[in-house]
């Protein structure tokens, strides 16, 4: 079984790398404009106090729209890993195989034709109001693009080998925070962070290999069952997070 202790933290970072994909990060800018209804133009100047408040309301409601989808991804992974728990340790070892495949993938080393093309949801003309916000949001949550579709099917598969309902749902929790933070960072810094992205885009090859590197890291102590050593570890150094995962 993967340790939660452990396992939250990957799952915080792997929200964050999945923001920063390629398949993300460059599309912030356009995810901004359409859930607001404002230009890249009026994003960027951030002129009205008006304007900065209309953009983080609907990027918080577009965060909350992917955070109750991943959250439910999450309880049906450690549901359906419960119902095999005599096969907990199979289901561990083939789901650390395939983490690393999908690391692999995301390195550019192996090619995984099922998952080269992008199967997610499309608004043409988004619903008005901030219900609109969190359909699209959720829309977001329930797409499966070639980069975050590996980063998510991770924690997912951690999610399935915990004992607890609440741990995985704490895990999607968890992925969904470090996903959300830059995506409100962002509407509350436009300009600065509209200009960022432009001189992070080079770097998109260097981040895809990395975030290869991180799957395979995962999967490793997956199949190694290492995560319970590194567990112990982290709890003599930071005993307070007994009570984080005690739930």
């Amino acid at each position: 079984m993967a340790a939660p202790e452990v396992s939250i933290f990957l799952a915080f970072a792997a929200g964050f790398i999945s923001f920063i994909s390629p398949c993300v990060l460059p599309l912030v800018p356009s995810y901004l404009s359409f859930i607001t209804g404002m230009s890249h133009e009026e994003l960027m100047k951030g002129a009205t106090r008006t304007h900065m408040r209309l953009a983080l309301q609907h990027t918080l409601a577009f965060v909350l729209g992917f955070s109750l989808i991943f959250v439910a991804f999450g309880a049906t992974a450690t549901f359906l890993g419960q119902l095999l728990l005599a096969y907990q340790r199979a289901l561990t070892l083939g789901a650390g195989i395939i983490v690393i495949a999908f690391g692999l993938y995301i390195s550019g080393v192996l090619k995984l034709k099922f998952l080269m093309g992008e199967k997610r949801f499309h608004f043409h003309n988004k619903p008005s109001g901030y219900i609109g916000s969190t359909a699209v949001g959720a829309a977001f949550g329930a797409g499966w693009t070639p980069c975050i579709g590996p980063v998510l099917g991770t924690i997912l598969f951690l999610a399935g080998t915990q004992e607890k309902l609440t741990t995985g749902v704490m895990l999607l929790g968890a992925y969904s925070l470090g996903l959300a933070i830059p995506f409100i960072a962002s509407a509350v810094v436009t300009q600065k962070a509209f200009a960022s992205f432009s001189r992070i885009r080079r770097y998109m090859p260097l981040v895809s290999a990395a975030s290869g590197v991180f799957l395979i890291f995962i999967g490793v102590l997956m199949v190694t069952n290492y995560m319970t050593i590194l567990s112990s570890y982290l709890l003599q150094a930071f005993p307070f997070l007994t009570n984080l995962t005690a739930v």
